[in-house]
Formats: structure tokens, sequence, C-alpha cells
């Protein structure tokens, strides 16, 4: 066992000592100097290096024609708001199916507002939502403010889709129709209802005050 003063152990490989006395003596050399390393292995290649190497220059039309490729499409997650109501729209592709909290969306309730959650379809085009899959959970607030944050979502995870993997210009389209139409399609309503203050009935309003 080494001393932590004399250092670590090197091996340097046979010495002298391996010859006989003789040989010593008639001035016969060791066939490997005391000083002698040992011949490292050779480095593996790496394969990373290997792939820059023959990677095209930047100049190419191979590497242009990656630039141009339009990415494998996936996933988006948007979100849509309305009051205390948060919905989230995760978006993938597919064959057109909208679910809302594990329901197809021709079941929401209440009925009479089921029209509301449908105008982004109806405005945009069902084709638009034939290759893709959206699934929708929505939870706070009530009915009503569930049902537009849900419309706000399923507009702006179709925007958001197209933009990141179809092109510009269609998305720039399918934003001006929603634009166009409601803005709160797109951008969240800031309105909240105006609290109570005491003497009054109402945020506003004021108890009645007589004189006599």
């Amino acid at each position: 066992m080494t001393s932590p003063r004399e250092g670590p152990t090197y091996y340097l490989g046979p010495c002298s000592s391996s010859l006989t006395k003789p040989q010593r003596l008639r001035g016969i050399k060791s066939p490997t100097p005391r000083n002698h390393l040992p011949t490292p292995p050779p480095l593996l290649p790496d394969p990373a290096a290997a792939a820059v190497a023959a990677a095209p220059s930047p100049g190419t039309t191979a590497s242009m024609a990656a630039v141009l490729t339009r990415p494998t499409p996936g996933t988006v997650q948007c979100f849509g708001r309305k009051k205390t109501a948060v919905a989230v729209a995760y978006t993938k592709p597919g064959r057109g199916l909208i679910k809302v909290n594990g329901a197809p969306i021709e079941l929401i309730r209440p009925e009479m507002l089921r029209l509301k959650a449908f105008e982004p379809i109806m405005l945009a085009g069902r084709s638009r939502f034939k290759d893709i899959d959206m699934r929708i959970r929505v939870r706070g607030g009530g009915k009503t403010s569930q049902i537009y944050a849900i419309r706000q979502a399923v507009a702006k995870a179709l925007v958001a889709y197209y933009q990141k993997y179809v092109d510009e210009a269609a998305k720039k389209e399918v934003k001006d129709i929603f634009a166009r139409y409601d803005r709160t399609l797109l951008v969240a309503d800031p309105r909240r209802c105006e609290p109570k203050k005491f003497g009054g009935r109402g945020a506003r309003a004021r108890f009645q005050k007589s004189y006599r």
C-alpha cells in the first residue's frame, strides 16, 4: 500500500531486472526501457462528430430542404377563461374528435348554450377540424362561464395548431374569421362583477334617504 507522500504508482512496463545477471554484465539493454509507457488503445470514432462531418454545408440544397421541411405535428395546449372558469384544450393529430371532460362536445349542457360552444367550429368550418383531436378539461365557475371558456379554448387551440404545424397564411385566415365575429374568442374577457358596498342594495344603488 502506498503512503500519501509517495504518490500513486504507475506501471512502466518490463524493466531491466528481467534480464539475467550475465546479460546485464555484458551490457545488453532491456528490450523495453524503464520509462516506457504502454500505448493507449485507439479511440473509437465519436458518432456526433462523424454526423457533423458528414452533414452538408449550409449552402447546399439538402440543408435548405431540411430547413424548409415542416415539423412533425405534435400537441398544442391552450387555455380559455371566463370569470373563474378555466378550460384547457389539448390538440393533437387525429380524426376530428372533440371531447369535453370525457364526453363528446355534442352532449354538452345546458342545451340552450350548446351552440355557443359550437361557434368556433361553425365559423372555421368542420373541415379544419377533421385532422385533429381536441380534449378539453374545464373546471370552476358556473355553467355559462364554462361554455364561454370552452369556446375560447377551442378557438385559440385551432389558431395555435395552424401557426405551429400548418402555415402562417392559414393561421392568419382563421384568426381573422374569429376576430371579426367576436374578439373574446381569442382574448379573455376581463370584466368582473362589481362587489356590493355598504349603505345600499348593490354596487352602486343607495338606500333611500329622507330628511323629514
